[in-house]
């Protein structure tokens, strides 16, 4: 559907987004400790360094807010976000081979701040589903109660609900119950 790159970074974004305590399952911020930032990294398909420090846990924090804005905005906004970020970033794309991935596209070096990789590669990401008219592949969840956000790479756009909280399961659970209810 997109290239490997294209959906594993989306992937990732929508998990530091549903890091936030409003998203999270558990209610709790689940990135809170420069422990948390090396865990989030080692789970991706992230390259270059982390600087392991609390200053790129606060910046890794504060991307939170500016990455859900992705999977909220309309195509025409979205579009403006990307070229802002990349404007932003001086981004100079360049074709790249690195840890078992063919070659695809990176915008910064290996070096920049792990923060400014994270958004531009989101944004890089995002630009491919813009030109595609696919923006609606970002989504929130359907729950009621949850505000966790999804990339939706069924084929048929289908996907509702996010992995966070066994949303789809608890939904189906209680339409059932009101359903049987009603009959009773």
């Amino acid at each position: 559907m997109f290239a490997d790159d294209t959906e594993s970074v989306l992937q990732a974004a929508a998990a530091l987004v549903n890091t936030e305590p409003e998203a999270s399952h558990s209610g709790a911020d689940e990135l809170s400790r420069v422990e948390d930032v090396a865990a989030f990294y080692a789970g991706r398909s992230y390259s270059g360094a982390l600087a392991r420090s609390d200053e790129e846990l606060a910046a890794v924090r504060g991307l939170r807010t500016e990455l859900r804005r992705f999977f909220t905005e309309s195509r025409d906004d979205a579009a403006a976000h990307v070229n802002s970020v990349l404007e932003d970033a001086r981004a100079l794309p360049r074709l790249v081979k690195h840890d078992g991935y063919d070659w695809h596209l990176h915008a910064v070096p290996n070096d920049a701040p792990f923060e400014r990789r994270i958004l531009v590669e989101t944004a890089m990401a995002v630009s491919d589903l813009v030109r595609a008219d696919e923006l609606g592949r970002l989504k929130e969840c359907a729950a009621e109660d949850c505000t966790a956000v999804l990339v939706d790479l069924s084929r048929n756009r289908s996907k509702r609900f996010c992995d966070v909280g066994n949303c789809g399961n608890r939904t189906n659970v209680s339409a059932y119950r009101a359903r049987r209810a009603l009959g009773a």
